[in-house]
């Protein structure tokens, strides 16, 4: 499918005599003509960026879209804005198919004084393109039947009913299905899932039923729940491809993209108001990819970490399951990818990205019901009056105990430290000194960071 989609580009590259690039419409680079100009205006700042990240901000998008592409169903000539990093003037070619815009193809325009294409040769690439349409039309149709396979997987009850769900979805991956996969979790995605993930095999949102919980079969009464996260907020889901199970590089890249894209799509992604049609600076690349975050430089998990400062503040996590074989744990690692993101935004030291591998504990206590935590023991400890014995009590059982380790890491004397122990065995009635006493609380401390 690629191939086709880079030999219809290059007969428009030759039909217009100007390299075209195509992207989606979500303005993901599908294929790209060959530049072999030496004029630097014909790879401005805007076009470099969008071939060498492959994908744009929405910043861009909306600059661009703001020249009626999205509605227009012949050639867009866009002109250019220097100050934008548009050095030169673009045309658009609408990629539609019956009526509904697939993607766009792009070329540079001719300078100012020099002619562009003729009305003939603009016409005959609008043939080619809506060949393209086609193409992009068959493409998505078959991605929304492997989402909607997808997502049946990840939301039927335990036993026939997600058996069944899995062999429907064998069926739709074919021989990709028995390969090496990693199990991927954003969450909150409230949006569309993406047209594309890069090294996807299926992507679906799921949305979240009673308690938080994503996608929890129906009577299964467990699950890796999110409930780190308000009820009603859908989670992405994406089944990544791997080749080695030493190497979650793919999934950790995914992640790195994604979750930028999780903030962009709730409109918190720090949106510059210059960025539209008027010719203020556009942060990015042209309608094909401005800067990814998944970018050049630096490993995928260094990558992903940078995003935190802006993930953080919308509150988007992800977890990523350890990689299994074939479709059969599928819902297993879905729920280890749940479980990685609830861990993610229950403890901060995880980062926005959570390896299900890597969060100790977290692993058992997310695999408990999604309900609040409401032993009775722990129950008055865990109002907000008492919040600061409540960490008190946490912070000593975290460090196993040891007084002198407690102090140390609250900044606090050893005698403020007993004496608040001595409360929080009052207001619980357990007895500290006691081991079962102990991993009662320390686990009902633990639980509530995840509710």
């Amino acid at each position: 499918m690629k191939g086709d989609y880079q030999d219809l580009v290059d007969e428009i590259s030759a039909l217009l005599g100007a390299p075209a690039t195509l992207e989606n419409r979500d303005f993901r680079l599908i294929a790209f003509g060959a530049h072999d100009s030496d004029d630097d205006l014909a790879m401005d700042p805007v076009r470099t960026r969008s071939i060498l990240t492959r994908q744009s901000t929405a910043d861009v998008r909306s600059w661009f879209e703001a020249f009626g592409i999205a509605r227009a169903t012949g050639p867009v000539r866009i002109p250019a804005a220097p100050d934008a990093g548009v050095f030169r003037g673009r045309i658009c070619l609408p990629v539609r198919y019956r009526g509904i815009v697939q993607g766009y193809v792009w070329l540079l325009d001719q300078e100012p004084g020099k002619p562009g294409p003729g009305p003939a040769a603009l016409d005959a690439a609008m043939e080619v393109a809506q060949r393209i349409g086609v193409l992009l039309a068959e493409e998505a149709k078959a991605g929304a039947d492997l989402s909607r396979e997808f997502l049946a997987v990840l939301t039927a009850g335990r036993g026939w009913q997600q058996d069944m769900a899995v062999a429907a979805l064998r069926v739709a991956l074919g021989p990709g299905g028995d390969g090496l996969h990693a199990a991927v979790c954003v969450t909150p995605w409230p949006g569309e899932a993406p047209a594309s993930v890069p090294g996807a095999a299926a992507v679906c949102v799921v949305p979240r039923r009673g308690g938080g919980e994503p996608g929890a079969g129906a009577g299964t009464g467990t699950g890796a729940g999110s409930g780190s996260h308000a009820a009603g907020e859908p989670a992405l889901a994406v089944l990544l491809r791997l080749r080695s199970t030493d190497a979650l590089t793919p999934a950790l890249a995914a992640v790195a993209r994604l979750l930028p894209r999780a903030a962009e799509v709730t409109g918190t992604g720090g949106k510059d108001t210059a960025g539209k049609a008027g010719g203020g600076k556009v942060p990015g690349g042209e309608g094909a990819g401005g800067k990814g975050t998944g970018g050049k430089g630096g490993s995928a998990g260094a990558t992903a970490t940078t995003t935190a400062a802006t993930v953080t503040a919308r509150g988007a996590t992800a977890g990523v399951a350890d990689p299994v074989r074939g479709l059969a744990d599928l819902p297993t690692a879905w729920e280890r990818a749940v479980a990685a993101a609830r861990a993610a935004a229950a403890q901060p030291r995880f980062g926005p990205v959570a390896q299900w591998s890597a969060i100790g504990p977290y692993r058992m206590l997310a695999a408990l019901a999604a309900d609040p935590v409401d032993d009775p023991a722990a129950r008055t400890l865990l109002t907000p009056a008492h919040r600061e014995l409540a960490r008190t009590a946490e912070v000593y059982l975290d460090c196993a105990g040891q007084a002198g380790r407690a102090a140390a890491a609250l900044g606090i004397h050893r005698q403020t430290l007993y004496y608040r122990l001595a409360k929080v065995e009052e207001l619980t009635g357990l007895d500290l000194d006691e081991g079962e006493d102990r991993l009662l609380l320390h686990m009902a401390l633990k639980a509530a960071r995840l509710t």
